[in-house]
């Protein structure tokens, strides 16, 4: 310790409060623990600050937009006008409230809130870097440590955040007007989710990308909703070619890419999104002082009770690895705090439930019928296709299909996929059959409610035994 340090001493030190950090620790103090939460920027972290937040306050009001814009077949005609500054301070009301929320909630449950930097100086200690000129240093003795200290946006070889036209997604979500063209680099999740929403506000949006669709990870028919929608909302799409680079133009900027076989493009644009995914946020922590190394892609490794190498010591949420999902990062600092805590727990989760909130929606849960196969199961897949169901026929929104994978013999559900409105909504029960093994006949014989997107869950469970009322049997 530097003398003048303060220093203190807490059973459970927290260090980064996004959903995996906050619900550590407001579940650490629950069962007893002194605990100690660090946070050097805001609470909640980038979720409830910088992405998930924020991201979806937008897509709502762009999704308000767009029906507004586009009911002429219900004979609504409307020509909605946008005030980005009134829509930005909306959203960031909703931001505050959040993060508000969490700090409360941490306070009200006995928590101990610093704010700075945390770097371990040895498997007990860590200092804690206040912000702010004058604010010193404070070192924290502790039992047990929690590292939740999340991910950032990836940047690439020629496109550097400091550059005003280069925007993370971050930086987009605190836009106060919108940009007539952009440039999107990447057509993963983020990249797609934050082109549908521009192009609903009006933006004309290219979006370039190495491999050869949206979505890669996803299976092709669902891909195929998701840019068919796209295209249809004016999305320009440029698949096979990586961004190499960008200069400024007359009127904006200029991004060059390139494709494997040397042929280069440049598209114009007023600036470029960089959304090629996140990378976790361990530099700041000093981790090989207490003789932990991140693997080949940063991660820390973890055990099923979210233990590091370092008995004492857990990792949670990004920082630990896929999948970089919020709630997954929640599930596992409870995890985390309960082994902290001497209770019997583990994660024994037997699927992790991922959205998508591009137009349409895509949820997913489990296995699909291939990867089911690949395990050894002989799958049964059911279907029911939206233009077949009376609600989403009465919302104008048949793009899109509830598909569920059962084991054939045992009749036991083992995954979902679903692509439609609020599919983020609907994967729940699926997520549900799954981690109780309910079997199609389960799902099937609960009755649901008339009319509802829901009925689909349940039409497709049907299907997959040759029993669906509503849609034809395979």
């Amino acid at each position: 310790m530097v003398m003048g340090d303060i220093a203190t001493a807490t059973d459970l030190l927290v260090i980064g409060a996004g959903p995996g950090g906050y619900v550590a620790a407001i579940r650490g103090a629950q069962l007893g623990l002194d605990t100690t939460l660090v946070e050097k920027d805001a609470y909640g972290g980038a979720c409830l600050n910088r992405g998930c937040i924020p991201s979806k306050a937008f897509i709502h009001g762009a999704d308000i937009v767009h029906d507004a814009a586009t009911a002429e077949e219900l004979g609504i005609h409307a020509d909605p006008a946008v005030d980005m500054v009134q829509m930005q301070q909306w959203k960031s009301g909703v931001v505050d409230q959040l993060t508000g929320g969490v700090e409360k909630l941490c306070k009200a449950n006995g928590v101990s809130l610093l704010e700075g930097t945390a770097a371990f100086e040895d498997a007990h200690t860590a200092r804690i870097a206040h912000g702010g000129e004058g604010q010193g240093m404070e070192t924290v003795e502790f039992e047990h440590a929690i590292i939740a200290t999340g991910s950032r946006p990836m940047q690439i070889p020629g496109f550097d955040f400091a550059d005003d036209p280069v925007l993370s997604s971050a930086e987009l979500l605190q836009m106060e007007s919108v940009p007539d063209r952009l440039v999107v680099v990447g057509a993963g999740y983020i990249g797609m989710e934050l082109s549908t929403m521009l192009a609903k506000l009006g933006t004309d949006v290219t979006v370039v990308e190495m491999l050869d669709d949206v979505l890669a990870n996803y299976e092709d028919d669902v891909s195929r909703a998701v840019r068919s929608r796209s295209e249809a909302l004016g999305i320009e799409f440029h698949f096979g070619e990586g961004a190499t680079g960008w200069e400024e133009s007359a009127d904006g900027v200029t991004v060059a890419t390139e494709t494997e076989d040397g042929d280069i493009s440049e598209y114009e644009a007023d600036a470029v999104l960089v959304a090629v995914g996140r990378e976790p946020v361990t530099d700041t922590l000093d981790i090989e002082e207490i003789g932990l190394e991140p693997n080949e892609r940063g991660f820390i490794e973890t055990d099923d009770r979210a233990r590091t190498d370092v008995e004492n010591v857990f990792a949670v949420g990004d920082v630990a690895g896929e999948p970089m999902l919020a709630h997954k990062a929640s599930a596992e600092g409870l995890v985390a705090a309960a082994v902290a805590a001497g209770e019997p727990a583990a994660l024994d989760q037997q699927a992790i439930p991922a959205a998508v909130f591009t137009d349409p929606e895509v949820a997913t849960v489990g296995l699909t019928a291939q990867e089911a196969a690949d395990e050894g199961f002989d799958p049964v897949v059911g279907e029911m296709p939206l233009r077949a169901s009376g609600r989403a026929l009465s919302m104008g929104e048949t793009d899109g299909f509830v598909r569920i994978v059962a084991d054939e013999a045992s009749g036991i559900v083992l995954g979902g996929q679903l692509v439609g409105p609020h599919a983020s909504e609907l994967v729940a029960e699926v997520a549900l059959a799954v981690e109780m093994s309910a079997t199609l006949e389960d799902v099937a014989g609960t009755v649901h409610t008339h009319p509802t997107l829901a009925e689909a869950v349940m039409e497709a469970a049907e299907n997959a035994q040759g029993r669906a009322i509503h849609t034809l049997n395979r």
